[in-house]
């Protein structure tokens, strides 16, 4: 037995808790080095302010609002706080805590900063506080709900609410928020069962919706706002050229077998939970998240998008779910019919919400891996259209749009596959 689990050691390295950290703290790092080197060290602290000061609704470029250099620094510094936490914490890190993280590096460039997410994760604490558990086995929830964070600044920086009125019913509400997340997130796993991976993505789009409506029915109404930067895509695309490659050099470091295991993570459907880390190990996850942000990237470039705020944020959700569910084969086929959608649909594929909406909707990876390529394209080509549809109803302060709207697809969608495929299955239960 002990020779056995030898050989398992020597086949599949492992890093500690702190290690796996320090890889996500040296992408924070060089989001921050990035930043110091784009913009003059004169701009980064004005830059800060603005978007510290900013409302925030989707979609709000930090690129646009604070310049290159201050977006850059936010994210990194946030996502350095946020490990910070997570280490302070004692949480188990793996796949999922990777992805959070690497969220809220993505998002830290449209979205979300180091004003805005406290109240959530306060109420999040409060919430584990009530229940007498572990903070550490929220973590996670408190982090990925920060996609609710633009409430905060809405209300604290509307122009309809004095401050003295806003910042302590901004506070009110995003702790109330925070606190709801958590049980209402285990109860909406149910409806899509592991087949959209942004299961708080759906559950932020059913609590930012409710919260929306009850504020519109008092007359305050989000203003609606878009700010995207454009023209960037070479440097941007130089830097995240770089920083995939290293991902990929990385998990070869790690685990020189890396790329003879990614054929393990391929043959993963991904469904939640998809814990690539346990599965398979870090030096194959870390290839895995390098390749699959370079597909991101790549296509991105091919239908003529642009590199920005939003759209690297969008990246690095994939990047981050490469290490929790989202594999080559199973993004591909979503974002296939995504584009299909562009094409049979009166909008372009370059255009900014279509663009989104191949990156995030590869949330719905699981149903190609678990019932095919082409049942993905159809899950992609639907999506398309619920992803236009579903921001009005949270008045775009829930920042996965996406993943509320692919939880409603995933919901209807994951169900009527099954049935459909009963009928060609003898044991429907071993389809399960």
């Amino acid at each position: 037995m002990s020779a056995s689990n030898a050989t398992l050691q020597e086949a599949t390295p492992e890093l500690s808790n702190d290690g796996l950290l320090g890889i996500v703290a040296l992408v924070a790092v060089l989001f921050v080095v990035f930043g110091l080197v784009v913009s003059p060290p004169g701009d980064i602290v004005p830059g800060l302010v603005k978007i510290l000061l900013a409302r925030d609704t989707l979609i709000t470029d930090y690129i646009g609002v604070g310049g290159m250099g201050a977006a850059f620094v936010n994210a990194g510094l946030l996502t350095l706080v946020s490990a910070g936490i997570y280490r302070l914490a004692g949480a188990k890190i793996g796949g999922a805590s990777i992805a959070c993280l690497m969220l809220v590096l993505g998002f830290g460039l449209f979205g979300k900063n180091l004003l805005n997410i406290w109240p959530i994760i306060g109420g999040v604490y409060l919430y584990s506080l009530y229940k007498q558990e572990d903070f550490a086995a929220h973590i996670n929830t408190a982090f990925f709900g920060c996609a609710l964070a633009p409430v905060f600044s809405e209300i604290l920086f509307s122009t309809a609410i004095p401050m003295s009125i806003g910042l302590p019913l901004g506070l009110a509400t995003g702790l109330l928020m925070g606190f709801m997340l958590p049980p209402a997130a285990a109860q909406l796993f149910k409806a899509h069962m592991g087949f959209s991976l942004y299961n708080m993505g759906f559950t932020a789009g059913i609590v930012g919706t409710l919260v929306v409506a009850i504020y519109k029915s008092y007359g305050f109404v989000p203003d609606p706002v878009f700010i995207w930067t454009t023209g960037n895509n070479w440097l941007l695309g130089s830097f995240l050229t770089v920083l995939f490659l290293g991902l990929i050099a990385g998990g070869l470091y790690v685990d020189r077998a890396s790329l003879g295991k990614m054929k393990e993570i391929l043959a993963l459907s991904g469904q939640s939970p998809s814990d690539f880390v346990a599965l398979v190990g870090i030096g194959p996850t870390l290839v895995n998240m390098g390749l699959t942000g370079a597909i991101g990237m790549v296509y991105v470039l091919l239908v003529g998008g642009d590199l920005n705020g939003p759209v690297i944020g969008a990246i690095f959700t994939m990047v981050g779910f490469a290490a929790y569910g989202k594999h080559p084969k199973n993004v591909l086929p979503i974002m296939v019919g995504v584009f299909i959608g562009s094409l049979a649909k009166p909008w372009s594929a370059s255009d900014p919400s279509i663009v989104l909406a191949a990156l995030f909707g590869t949330t719905l990876a699981p149903i190609a891996g678990r019932f095919g390529w082409y049942w993905g394209i159809v899950a992609g080509f639907v999506h398309s259209s619920a992803a236009q549809a579903v921001g009005v109803l949270h008045g775009g302060l829930n920042l996965y749009n996406n993943g509320f709207a692919a939880g409603i697809v995933a919901s209807v969608l994951a169900p009527v596959i099954t049935a459909i495929q009963w009928r060609k299955a003898d044991k429907p239960e071993e389809k399960l």
